[in-house]
């Protein structure tokens, strides 16, 4: 019978010498690597000392963004919900009402929107999905806990502060295509603020 691979190999049951039996080439053969990877330098990172530079298109906590007055640009319409393979959104939608105008920014806002991070994917599906490209992916990680209950990230924790100097940059997420697109006047309705453009 013709054996399926070339790199087959007939086991032989050879009787061990004595210095074999010793296993000492053996040990010395081992202590030898560790010796050479012992004057290395050394690839652990000293965590949370030190942190890995991530890549620029790395993904991961979800935010929802306001606009340049403050106003969140959330309308609930859903695609984000629709578009998450992992169904991890979900959202309650309510009607603006009078003397809300600074908070939201259309007539329909998420009264309820969440994100449970046991289920996501961080795929990005979400943040493409989005007319008023009110959700991104930022490069903060999702912290780790021991409780279940923690994950499911509500408003509280997804909607950026009011205070423009503490607003997240998401430049970084749009290509240089889609940040050229946005500086003409005729979809400035769909601005995100960001400190710098370049």
């Amino acid at each position: 019978m013709q054996a399926l691979t070339t790199r087959a190999k007939v086991a032989v049951n050879k009787k061990m010498s004595f210095k074999e039996r010793m296993y000492i080439p053996a040990i010395l053969g081992g202590l030898s690597i560790t010796l050479r990877h012992f004057f290395k330098k050394k690839v652990t990172i000293q965590y949370p000392e030190q942190t890995r530079e991530f890549a620029p298109v790395y993904r991961g906590h979800h935010v929802l963004k306001r606009d340049e007055n403050g106003a969140e640009r959330c309308t609930a319409c859903g695609l984000c919900a629709v578009a998450c393979p992992a169904e991890a959104i979900t959202m309650v939608a309510a009607e603006r009402k009078k003397g809300e105008e600074a908070l939201y920014r259309e007539e329909k806002y998420a009264a309820v929107y969440e994100i449970n991070m046991l289920r996501c994917i961080f795929c990005g599906l979400c943040e493409e999905a989005c007319p008023k490209e009110a959700i991104f992916l930022t490069d903060e990680m999702v912290l780790t806990d021991y409780a279940r209950k923690g994950f499911v990230h509500g408003k509280d924790k997804l909607v950026e502060p009011m205070d423009k100097d503490k607003r997240i940059d998401v430049s970084k997420r749009q290509t240089k295509e889609v940040a050229e697109f946005k500086t003409h006047p005729e979809f400035a309705h769909n601005q995100v603020y960001t400190k710098s453009l370049k």
